[in-house]
C-alpha cells in the first residue's frame, strides 16, 4: 500500500466519525459493556491497629522534654510532666532557670532544625511519643551565661599580668584565633603580633 492510498484511507476513516461531541452530549449507561467487579490487590503488610492510649478521657498526655548540648556550656536537662500545649518559649524559660542562660541567647533545635518560640510540643511530637529531645544552640557560647553572684567562689591561680607571661595563655589565644580565622598561618601571625605588642608595652 502506497503512502498516498494509506493517507486517503486514514482520512476517510476519520471523516466517518463525529468531529466533536455536542455540548449537551450524555452517554447512555445502557450501552456500556458489562464489566466484572474490580478486586483490590492484597497489601504486602497488614495495617497495624492504633494502640490505645492510657490517658483517661478529658486528660492530656504528658511529655518528658530532654534538653542536651555537647558544646560549651554542656547541658543535660530533663523536664518532666510537660503538656502537649507547652510552648517552646516556656521550655526555654525553664532551661534558663536551670542553666542561667538568657532566653534571648538560646535557640532550641529539633532534628537539627531551629524551632520558633510559638511552636508547641504537640506540633513536634508524634502520636505515641512520651518524650521529645532538643539540642541547644547558645548565641555567644559560654560568654552568654549570666555572671555568677559576688559571693561565689573565686577561681584560684594566676591572674592579671601573670597570666600573660605564661605560654598556655598565648597557646589558647592562638587556638581561639585559629577557630575564628580558620587559617593556621594567619592565626599564628596575629597571635605573634599580639604577643610582641604586649612585650613591647611592658
Amino acid at each position: 500500500m502506497t503512502e498516498v492510498s494509506f493517507a486517503r484511507s486514514f482520512l476517510a476513516a476519520l471523516d466517518s466519525r463525529p468531529v466533536k461531541l455536542s455540548p449537551d452530549h450524555v452517554e447512555d449507561p445502557k450501552t456500556y459493556a458489562p464489566r466484572g467487579a474490580y478486586i483490590l490487590p492484597k497489601m504486602p503488610k497488614t495495617m497495624s491497629k492504633r494502640k490505645a492510649t492510657s490517658v483517661a478521657p478529658g486528660q492530656e498526655r504528658s511529655l518528658t522534654v530532654l534538653v542536651k548540648s555537647l558544646r560549651n556550656p554542656p547541658l543535660d536537662i530533663k523536664l518532666t510532666s510537660q503538656t502537649p500545649n507547652t510552648s517552646i518559649l516556656e521550655i526555654k524559660t525553664s532551661v534558663s532557670k536551670d542553666s542561667s542562660i538568657p532566653v534571648d541567647k538560646m535557640k532550641l533545635l529539633h532534628k537539627k532544625k531551629p524551632i520558633p518560640d510559638s511552636k508547641v510540643l504537640k506540633d513536634l511530637a508524634a502520636e505515641g511519643d512520651t518524650s521529645i529531645e532538643f539540642s541547644v544552640m547558645v548565641m555567644g557560647g559560654a560568654a552568654a551565661i549570666k555572671n555568677t553572684p559576688a559571693n561565689a567562689e573565686v577561681a584560684q591561680g594566676e591572674s592579671g599580668g601573670e597570666v600573660l607571661q605564661t605560654k598556655e595563655f598565648w597557646d589558647d589565644l592562638k587556638g581561639f584565633l585559629l577557630q575564628r580565622i580558620r587559617d593556621e598561618k594567619t592565626a599564628g601571625e596575629v597571635a605573634n603580633t599580639f604577643q610582641a605588642a604586649w612585650k613591647a608595652r611592658t
